[in-house]
């Protein structure tokens, strides 16, 4: 991919918040973020970052979770228990447990230190194009709304409401990969269409970790699943009527 492809995939109005308290890797991605054209803080702690976030919500925050004045664990849970925006993940921490608790608690993705620039700015371009995909494509553009099996989800918003009404907030990701398997009901999906990614190593579990996630905002039982269950070595199949309107 160019440059040039690069610097034009995105609008430049898209603004990105940098939660980095190392001054050398905050001043690396904000002289990437810059060079391909996006706005962005960056903030030294998380309270600094909190403050900021709740006078504007921006389109996606890059996380490192080493912070010292909070867990970055306990920041992310904090993002995601008030706002749908992007997360990444931006850490050198390496254990498998730390990457199956950062998806688990609602990150987008998770990227190891050190990273090559190039490619943070390519999953902040795919994460920023997830979120923007419902209302643009699709089989449910122009329908709004979704009913299945006593819940409702609101494309626009990427809003899911229980039977009894209540609100179930899902992070970007997971509200994507409920509109895919809604525009798809009752066919087997394969884990590089839920992902929305072609190279998916056969060793990557994030699928089933975002999978677990969107299982438990459905309240559906992960050993003897209803509406989301796993076709081994096809995929994930979703098993509802679906109702748009």
């Amino acid at each position: 991919m160019s440059q040039n492809e690069l610097t034009t995939a995105v609008p430049p109005e898209k603004l990105i918040y940098v939660v980095e308290d190392d001054l050398t890797v905050a001043r690396l991605i904000s002289g990437v973020l810059a060079e391909y054209q996006f706005r962005h803080e960056s903030f030294r702690t998380g309270q600094a970052f909190l403050q900021r976030l709740r006078q504007q919500t921006p389109d996606l925050c890059i996380v490192d979770l080493g912070l010292p004045d909070m867990d970055g664990m306990a920041l992310l849970r904090q993002i995601r228990e008030r706002h749908r925006c992007g997360v990444v993940i931006l850490t050198g921490r390496g254990h498998v447990g730390d990457r199956v608790m950062g998806l688990e608690s609602g990150a987008d993705d998770y990227i190891m230190k050190p990273f090559e620039p190039r490619e943070l700015v390519a999953r902040v371009r795919s994460i920023l194009r997830r979120c923007e995909a419902p209302g643009e494509t699709g089989d449910a553009a122009g329908q709004r709304v979704a009913h299945f099996s006593g819940w409702r989800f609101d494309v626009a918003r990427l809003s899911l409401y229980a039977p009894d009404g209540s609100e179930r907030p899902l992070s970007a990701g997971e509200g994507l990969m409920l509109l895919r398997f809604l525009e798809r009901p009752n066919r087997v999906l394969p884990r590089e269409q839920l992902l929305g990614q072609n190279d998916i190593s056969p060793f990557d579990r994030s699928i089933d970790v975002r999978i677990s996630r969107l299982r438990r905002k459905l309240e559906d039982d992960s050993y003897n699943p209803r509406l989301i269950k796993t076709v081994y070595g096809a995929g994930y199949l979703f098993v509802s009527s679906v109702v748009w309107e």
